[in-house]
């Protein structure tokens, strides 16, 4: 099926109601493209988890694993202004992180073009997302990632 008979036939089915409306291609499905976005369904593990800093303490120090096409968030509260940053290092050149605001439909930062390290303000009064991940060339392989992320809010 060329991508044309694929837009045709899920547009259909979206019609129809047997599709929900966030449904994409297969080439930008967020198992194969989580750099792309965060707010779509997900067909693979994605654990998530609330980062507490320690009384008296604006950063927290977190390790993990993943392997394949899970995916762990990490979410933040901040408030809107606030500076945040996120770094990370991991045991695969394949693994990456993201930073969003909740239910934004694209990253304010991209591990996989901008690199292991963000610091910049918060655009929201709410929670940031950092989501862990790795890219498709690893994932398909069944590739493990052991990670360390320091997450600061100040």
């Amino acid at each position: 099926m060329n991508q044309a008979h694929f837009i045709a036939a899920a547009a259909a089915l979206i019609v129809a109601g047997t599709v929900p409306a966030q449904a994409t291609s297969p080439a930008t499905t967020p198992a194969t493209s989580p750099a792309n976005t965060l707010a779509t369904a997900q067909t693979d593990a994605t654990r998530s988890e609330r980062v507490q800093f320690a009384r008296g303490h604006s950063s927290a120090t977190i390790t993990g694993e993943l392997r394949g096409y899970d995916t762990v968030d990490y979410r933040i509260g901040v408030r809107a202004g606030q500076t945040v940053h996120v770094s990370m290092r991991g045991s695969n050149a394949s693994g990456y992180f993201n930073v969003s605001a909740d239910n934004a439909p694209e990253a304010i930062f991209v591990g996989a073009m901008e690199g292991d390290t963000f610091t910049g303000a918060s655009p929201i009064t709410g929670d940031l997302i950092v989501r862990v991940y790795l890219m498709r060339n690893a994932a398909r392989r069944g590739a493990r990632l052991n990670y360390s992320l320091v997450i600061a809010a100040h």
